[in-house]
């Protein structure tokens, strides 16, 4: 069978670790109990901070602690694909760590770690203002990760700004493109639902994209409407814009993804 269902989870994260995968855990277990084989976190669900550096005192070294644990272990216990939309891992720099989106496999395995390549140093309209590389250190890979679900080419938020990267993954095979999010109220509100509509129809591929959606420790508001988008645009699942803590589910079928890329080689035109 090809079709399989996918979920997208809105949460709205705390500074509380411990509360923050309590939830996951249990919309994780809803999404599975609707049916869903592929389930995605989204950016930073483990942990949203008042500030920026808070997160450098929950960073785990790769491969070993709390979260990644937690989520080896929900991924086996239920059976799934489960995608961790950022984790904070250390690495060689003291005073930054890598935002990684980790993906594990039913048997709890780690399949892929995809490190965030974009980071989101701006200035809003607003006031607010963001400057993660102070924080993170960048990626350099595009990572394409094969799962039952198909093959995922995986992102991170800010990349969606950035269309060379997905095609990038389109071009190592990815049939189901994931993008975890914490995008802004101000900047969602005007650019996230586009960007994951373009995103899909520009490669031909799904679109999976979890969001955070609601006001946390820092008073920082987020956009939620997480989406699941189809090959041609379409919505095929989605949570409400700010909406709280959520599940968005949809069935998918990568086996048409063939016939439609023959019947609209956009792909295959480029030059």
């Amino acid at each position: 069978m090809t079709e399989q269902w996918v979920a997208a989870v809105q949460m709205v994260s705390s500074d509380q670790v411990a509360d923050n995968l309590a939830t996951a855990e249990r919309l994780t277990t809803t999404a599975v109990n609707q049916g869903a084989s592929l389930v995605t976190l989204p950016e930073n669900f483990a942990f949203m901070g008042a500030h920026e550096r808070a997160v450098l005192a929950i960073g785990e070294a790769d491969g070993d602690g709390p979260i990644q644990a937690a989520l080896s272990a929900w991924a086996q216990r239920l059976g799934i694909t489960l995608v961790a939309g950022s984790v904070p891992l250390r690495g060689p720099e003291p005073d930054r760590v890598r935002a990684a989106c980790l993906v594990y496999g039913p048997q709890g395995e780690r399949i892929a770690r995809y490190d965030k390549r974009h980071l989101f140093d701006v200035a809003l309209a607003n006031g607010e203002g963001y400057q993660e590389s102070a924080t993170f250190a960048a990626g350099q890979s595009c990572i394409v990760a094969d799962t039952p679900a198909g093959r995922l080419g995986l992102s991170i938020c800010y990349d969606l700004r950035f269309p060379e990267h997905y095609r990038a993954l389109a071009d190592q095979g990815a049939e189901i493109l994931l993008a975890p999010a914490a995008f802004t109220a101000q900047t969602g509100a005007a650019h996230w639902s586009v960007l994951t509509r373009a995103r899909a129809i520009e490669n031909l591929c799904y679109m999976i994209a979890p969001g955070q959606g609601g006001e946390h420790a820092s008073g920082r508001h987020t956009h939620g409407e997480s989406l699941i988008i189809s090959p041609w645009g379409e919505t095929l699942g989605h949570c409400p814009v700010g909406g709280g803590e959520g599940v968005a589910m949809a069935a998918i079928d990568r086996s048409s993804l063939p016939a439609l890329r023959e019947r609209f080689p956009v792909l295959r035109h480029r030059h």
